[in-house]
């Protein structure tokens, strides 16, 4: 038999999370954002769960592509835009959107040969100080882009840096109205963070919401806020079995580098899972970890095929007993995979794109 690791898609999770966008845009449309293969869960298998968007951003033209093949007519906004002069003939065949941020890109659609105008979403660098205009060269962008007739329609666009956090995103979307506040076009504004966090405010959620990691079942402002407070639903369950039992009596040592030393006579169970599976090194003593949808914790170090888990709060755990490393678990359990991320010391994102390529995957659903 194969080695019992699986990672789950959940079709409906992702319609219950879009769904959750919608209701907060307010009334704006939704992006439903596939970046970096749909943040690991693959393009083509969260495409079913996602087609009720209003459309879909992503990276770069293989996606949009993938995107195209899977019969999509909708909207395709390029977040980065074309990163050289040739791209714009793919756009121009696969009736893409894209984003300018920086001059050369204009230049490059004014000598561009099209039969067909594009639509551009010109993007303010409004505090992110990653990709955009700054705000004293927005207008001459602007204004650069109006006259070339290679440009249908300019809609404008900024990327807050602060939606999740305290500092909030009063003081960018202040500068962002104020430069662009007399120009035509459509806006878009808000991430996921600012659709949940801040979109009370229906200038902030504009025309177009892009929605990312909600989509997928995290929550941006975790350990603030949880995945249940957003009322959101893990969209990738990865699981797999115990493969083995061990009785410990006080001293004995888990692992790697022994880092763990039993205080009391225990079981653990060893799951087939390891960071090779994409499941994070990094997580220590303590991890919180689902066996037979029983909340426990991993013991020990991670290593490169398995993990140790307390079976203490499982006394009835044998091999074959099913873990849950994130996700969705027997009875109904839940483990957020933001949870095993903070453990780790990072965030739900990077676990999701880190999916290990030897770990299947199927769609549920």
């Amino acid at each position: 038999m194969p080695r019992p690791i699986q990672a789950l898609i959940h079709t409906r999770a992702l319609a219950h999370n879009l769904a959750r966008a919608r209701a907060c845009a307010r009334g704006a449309r939704v992006w439903a954002v596939v970046k970096a293969d749909a943040y690991g869960h693959g393009i083509e298998r969260a495409f079913e769960g996602l087609r009720g968007a209003d459309g879909f951003a992503l990276l770069d033209l293989a996606e949009a592509e993938r995107v195209r093949a899977l019969g999509w007519r909708g909207p395709i906004l390029l977040l980065e835009g074309a990163f050289e002069p040739r791209d714009l003939e793919l756009c121009s065949r696969l009736k893409l959107w894209h984003v300018v941020h920086r001059e050369a890109q204009i230049d490059w659609l004014a000598a561009h040969k099209t039969h067909q105008a594009h639509r551009v979403f010109l993007k303010m660098n409004s505090g992110m100080n990653r990709l955009g205009f700054k705000p004293t060269a927005l207008r001459a962008a602007w204004h650069r882009l109006n006259v070339l007739p290679q440009v249908e329609e300019i809609s404008l666009m900024t990327h807050f840096s602060d939606a999740d956090g305290a500092r909030g995103i009063s003081e960018q979307a202040a500068a962002f109205a104020a430069v662009t506040h007399d120009l035509p076009g459509e806006r878009s504004l808000s991430n996921s963070a600012a659709a949940l966090r801040h979109c009370a405010a229906a200038a902030v959620c504009a025309d177009w919401v892009r929605a990312g990691i909600m989509c997928y079942g995290s929550a941006p402002d975790f350990p603030e806020n949880d995945i249940m407070h957003w009322d959101l639903r893990p969209a990738m369950t990865l699981r797999s079995q115990l493969i083995a039992t061990q009785d410990l009596v006080p001293g004995d040592t888990v692992g790697y580098g022994s880092t763990y030393s039993a205080e009391r006579s225990m079981r653990i169970g060893i799951a087939a899972c390891g960071y090779a599976d994409g499941y994070p090194r990094h997580c220590g003593t303590g991890t919180p970890v689902l066996v037979e949808g029983v909340r426990t914790a991993t013991v020990g170090r991670v290593s490169m095929d398995m993990l140790a888990v307390d079976l203490t709060p499982v006394p009835s755990a044998q091999a074959g007993s099913e873990v849950t490393l994130w996700g969705c678990g027997p009875h109904d359990a839940v483990l957020p995979i933001d949870e095993v991320a903070h453990a780790a010391g990072t965030i739900g994102y990077e676990l999701m794109c880190a999916l290990g390529r030897r770990v299947p995957v199927d769609v549920v659903d």
